[in-house]
């Protein structure tokens, strides 16, 4: 175990075990997303109460869990970087934290769209939404500290420490509709209740989730692969791997 451990931390290894994974991902992530949005948006049954505006819940929905989950992976990442001062989790933590910005920002406003039907309006100071803002702000954080310190293993060092110390909001996003009173509704999964919502709504809901899931380990390993090309340009193995793909 703690050989694979330390073989994960190789630049070159995780390079070629991400190669091979990336075909997979990428076609796996593109059939199940098409089919759970094609599916969802075109041939689910209209909501008895919402009608048809609740279709953006296979956007919103697959795209706020994947946001809370990639800043959990970021923060365990984190942890290895002070950890045992990993280089390869520093450059996960750079590569995705774009991307979970990315989401976030697509997650609120999604459900900016979504709640101006259903509530009537575009936003509400709430327990959910304001504790999306902050991960959306923790996430501009990450990306904004990486680039202002030059030193790398100093950037590092304060990044790993900002998606450590903000971890602690995910609970508060995933509790926020048990704790307080808001609008937002209660979750749509939850392990160890069935879903609320019958299977033509939340089958295809699910193909969503697990497709952009996919989709993003294969996002994750391409911005990695770039970031470790970047780094280990001066390195044999990357002169030798650049060398038959230029020619």
């Amino acid at each position: 175990m703690w050989r694979v451990f330390h073989k994960l931390g190789s630049p070159k290894w995780f390079f070629g075990i991400a190669s091979r994974l990336m075909p997979w991902l990428l076609a796996a992530g593109l059939c199940l997303l098409l089919a759970g949005l094609v599916w969802g948006l075109l041939f689910a049954p209209a909501d008895f109460r919402q009608g048809d505006s609740y279709r953006i819940i296979f956007i919103h929905v697959p795209t706020a869990m994947l946001a809370q989950s990639v800043y959990i992976m970021m923060a365990v990442a984190g942890v290895v970087t002070l950890v045992w001062r990993m280089k390869l989790a520093d450059v996960f933590v750079r590569s995705v934290a774009p991307v979970g910005l990315a989401l976030t920002f697509l997650a609120l406003f999604t459900g900016a769209v979504w709640g101006k039907p259903t509530w009537g309006t575009w936003w509400v100071w709430d327990a959910r939404l304001t504790s999306m803002l902050v991960l959306l702000f923790l996430y501009a954080g990450a990306v904004a500290l990486a680039k202002a310190i030059e030193d790398e293993k100093l950037a590092a060092r304060a990044v790993a420490i900002l998606v450590v110390v903000g971890v602690i909001n995910i609970p508060i996003i995933k509790y926020s509709v048990e704790w307080w009173n808001t609008l937002h509704q209660p979750a749509t999964f939850k392990l160890t209740e069935k879903p609320t919502m019958p299977a033509e709504m939340w089958m295809p809901l699910l193909l969503s989730v697990l497709g952009l899931y996919l989709l993003f380990g294969w996002l994750a390993c391409l911005r990695m692969q770039t970031a470790i090309l970047l780094r280990e340009r001066r390195t044999r193995w990357v002169r030798e791997w650049i060398e038959p793909v230029t020619r």
